[in-house]
């Protein structure tokens, strides 16, 4: 009779233990899976989290674009990317070239369009500008080929003036139309030699 109670007895212990364990393994496993459905902590942004852009000015010699290296911090919407890359244009170089659009220009707005970025001008960054066919072409190209070498998914850009289309920017490039980046007008970058044979 004892034997019966001590075997009964031993099956009670490791049937509660068997138990516990379970318990224990499914806590275990209940809170794994939990965890692993909760959303990650949102990662801070660090100095590695800028974004390093190229910025084309003009060469102290006023004999083409030059290249600088820029960081500006991260954006969700291009629109956003695009009004920095300009406003970084506007405060200037940090080397040795020369600033292409005046430090009191405005801009009202830079807006995407399908593959076109529309920039509008505010007047009196046309009024601050430079008159001379080369301050107007390096202020064009330092703005187009910026926004295109740093975006590509921008192809051409547009420019008016407080919202209307104009002819020029002061007379000289023609801004009536979509201007694609044209960086043969670097610094140092070969022009392509056009031969002049003998028919």
């Amino acid at each position: 009779m004892k034997n019966s109670i001590a075997v009964k007895g031993g099956i009670g212990v490791i049937v509660f233990s068997f138990l516990l364990l379970a318990i224990i393994l499914g806590a275990l496993l209940f809170k794994k899976y939990e965890s692993a459905k909760a959303p990650p902590p949102p990662a801070t942004v660090q100095q590695e989290g800028f974004k390093t852009v190229t910025l084309f000015f003009a060469s102290i010699e006023g004999d083409g674009l030059v290249r600088e290296g820029r960081e500006i911090e991260p954006c969700d919407e291009l629109s956003a990317c695009l009004e920095e890359l300009l406003e970084q244009l506007i405060n200037g170089p940090l080397n040795e070239s020369a600033p292409v659009l005046p430090l009191t220009g405005m801009f009202n707005s830079v807006k995407m369009d399908g593959v076109t970025a529309r920039v509008d001008f505010a007047q009196e960054l046309l009024d601050a500008l430079p008159s001379g066919s080369t301050s107007e072409l390096n202020a064009a190209y330092s703005v187009v080929n910026s926004i295109c070498y740093n975006y590509p998914q921008v192809q051409q850009v547009v420019f008016t003036v407080e919202g209307k289309p104009r002819e020029t920017l002061k007379g000289h490039l023609d801004v009536s139309t979509a201007i694609v980046p044209d960086f043969s007008l670097e610094k140092g970058v070969e022009k392509p030699q056009i031969n002049k044979g003998k028919r």
